[in-house]
């Protein structure tokens, strides 16, 4: 059963490396949360490293911005995992091929520029549904909007056998009060209609290689048994640390904040309730990261 606790500094001695999620944990998707960058800048004062690790489609740049934007400082964190990163690099591998249809936010033009980690990139170009050879989704282009409403040019790509490259895996996310769609939602819906989704963020293995090589680029050669996942998704970020077998820390006032009865700190029956049905196992949980 997982063990609550008050604040990270219980535990951070057990540690030299944090896998940190950042939506829900370290901003609310419109400003920073003051306790969570107090925690950090603690956690790093004592030597340990910060690994921002994100299910975000944009490019670690991007994310960068972003965090300016939200009065997340910089020295809060050491460097940047991105499922985008991780999205793109097999992107330009040709793993969807080279003449994609996009699925996306307006503005997102970026996420198709070319990288220098990929030797011998294949031509990646954005074409109309009918022309495509494979599906690129960094999200919804209407984040409120019903994922169903994909359903008809779904079918056509099912029917085509096109693949869906996945930049985002999350299905749900808060943008302070309002509750948004994400890729994870629509890969979800091709997946379930008969389509093949490939996936490259939280859970899965390829956003924790990048976050391993990025914390190795710092000059810390951490093993798993001395890192912690932090995250607020049972199905992207605690199960990403079970697949790694890497310890995790669940912050309960994230997504789960109303099943797990979350004020300051989790209720312990809600809690053991949410986690059984969603057979999740963290080691740690506290109720925000402070």
């Amino acid at each position: 059963m997982t063990r609550i606790i008050n604040a990270l500094s219980e535990i951070a001695p057990q540690y030299d490396a944090l896998f940190v999620d950042l939506w829900g944990c370290v901003h609310n998707g419109v400003a920073a949360l003051p306790d969570a960058v107090a925690a950090l800048r603690t956690y790093r004062a004592s030597g340990g490293k910060v690994v921002l690790v994100t299910n975000s489609p944009r490019p670690r740049a991007g994310v960068e911005k972003q965090l300016i934007g939200f009065g997340v400082p910089d020295d809060s964190w050491d460097t940047i995992a991105t499922s985008g990163d991780s999205a793109r690099a097999a992107m330009f591998r040709g793993v969807v091929g080279e003449k994609v249809w996009h699925i996306g936010y307006p503005g997102e033009e970026r996420f198709f520029e070319p990288i220098g980690v990929v030797h011998d990139p294949v031509n990646v170009r954005t074409v109309p549904l009918d022309q495509a050879e494979g599906i690129v989704c960094t999200g919804p282009a209407d984040p409120l909007a019903d994922p169903s409403v994909m359903r008809p040019e779904f079918l056509m790509a099912k029917q085509r056998g096109l693949k869906l490259l996945c930049a985002n895996p999350d299905i749900v996310v808060d943008r302070g009060e309002q509750r948004e769609w994400c890729a994870g939602a629509l890969a979800q819906l091709y997946t379930e209609m008969g389509g093949e989704s490939l996936y490259f963020g939280k859970p899965h293995p390829p956003i924790y290689d990048l976050a391993r090589r990025r914390l190795f680029a710092l000059g810390a050669d951490v093993p798993d048994s001395r890192i912690l996942a932090i995250g607020d998704g049972v199905l992207t970020d605690i199960a990403g640390a079970m697949g790694e077998d890497i310890d995790s820390l669940f912050i309960s006032g994230g997504l789960a904040a109303a099943e797990t009865k979350t004020g300051t700190d989790p209720d312990p029956d809600a809690l053991r309730v949410y986690l059984q049905k969603e057979m999740s196992s963290p080691t740690f949980t506290i109720g925000y990261l402070r």
